[in-house]
């Protein structure tokens, strides 16, 4: 967070010439997202791994992602008043070791990004965090980020945090279909059944329809065990006379216990009805098993 003021503060009083020149030759670029070139594009897909990371609560991927002493500061607005917390990035994930979170998906609508001779870039991102397609709060973020072997990892991570009024808070389906793709990737099978009403069911191709969450929680884990690495992208959502599809795409290899090794790329649909509590009461998933199962043999190209 210092580190982060005193450059912002350094950059801001750049006042002659020269230095406004080499300020301007160093900086390779700003942007506000529309357009990317490709070093920005670089970031932007670190910034949106570690979001998911975070919305996952994946530490390991998290604490991949960050530089060692990485620190995190949060401002919040609540009743009228702001309120700082600042820690380190190791505080953080041993707070979360201790509790039980729930999954949240993060979504940035607008980057604004500077890169310094390609080693240092600060990035300003505002985005708003839903949980199971309500949002919560509003986000605006700042990354001090520096390349490191190659690869673009986070020094520091500060953000504003401003609740969304209640009356604003309406359920969206296909946010809550990215979230629940995103939850099929977070290592974390709970979190993939609390999408799922107390009683709800999940059922793929033919097999028996698992009732209830905990029986979902074991279906997950089937997956994320045989699929450590698994990544379901949200494809579409059709609306049909019984509910809606949620339409996927599932990207894996299979590196678990006994695995092949083989990479895995296949589509399918869940056919969902929505409970009352806008949850998902039951699911009937379709996939093609018989692909499926020779990319684990034999892997994609066969």
């Amino acid at each position: 967070m210092i580190f982060f003021l005193v450059l912002s503060i350094f950059m801001m009083g750049c006042d002659s010439k020269h230095d406004k020149a080499e300020l301007t030759k160093n900086r390779a670029s700003e942007t506000k997202g529309s357009t990317l070139n490709p070093e920005e594009e670089e970031i932007k897909d670190a910034i949106e791994k570690l979001l998911i990371a975070a919305g996952n609560y994946n530490l390991e991927d998290l604490n991949d992602m960050v530089l060692e002493n990485a620190n995190l500061g949060i401002s919040s607005f609540m009743d009228g008043d702001w309120s700082n917390t600042v820690l380190t990035i190791d505080a953080y994930i041993d707070n979360v070791k201790k509790r039980n979170p729930l999954p949240y998906c993060e979504i940035v609508s607008d980057y604004n990004i500077i890169i310094s001779e390609g080693q240092l870039a600060i990035v300003k991102a505002e985005a708003v965090v839903h949980r199971y397609g309500i949002p919560l709060t509003r986000e605006i973020n700042h990354f001090t980020m520096l390349k490191e072997n190659g690869n673009w990892k986070f020094l520091n991570i500060s953000f504003t945090v401003n609740q969304i009024a209640k009356e604003k808070r309406l359920f969206d389906i296909a946010i809550f279909a990215r979230g629940y793709a995103q939850a099929w990737g977070s290592k974390r099978p709970e979190f993939v059944a609390s999408y799922f009403t107390e009683d709800g069911t999940l059922q793929v191709n033919d097999g028996d329809p698992a009732n209830g969450r905990e029986a979902i929680t074991k279906v997950a884990q089937g997956f994320m065990t045989d699929l450590p690495d698994m990544i379901v992208r949200f494809d579409s959502l059709v609306p049909k006379t019984k509910g809606t599809e949620f339409h996927w795409t599932l990207m894996a290899t299979n590196s678990g216990p006994g695995g092949t090794g083989n990479k895995v790329k296949v589509s399918g649909y869940e056919l969902w009805e929505m409970g009352d509590n806008e949850l998902i009461k039951k699911s009937q998933g379709f996939f093609p098993a018989e692909a499926y199962n020779r990319q684990l043999e034999f892997g994609i190209d066969h």
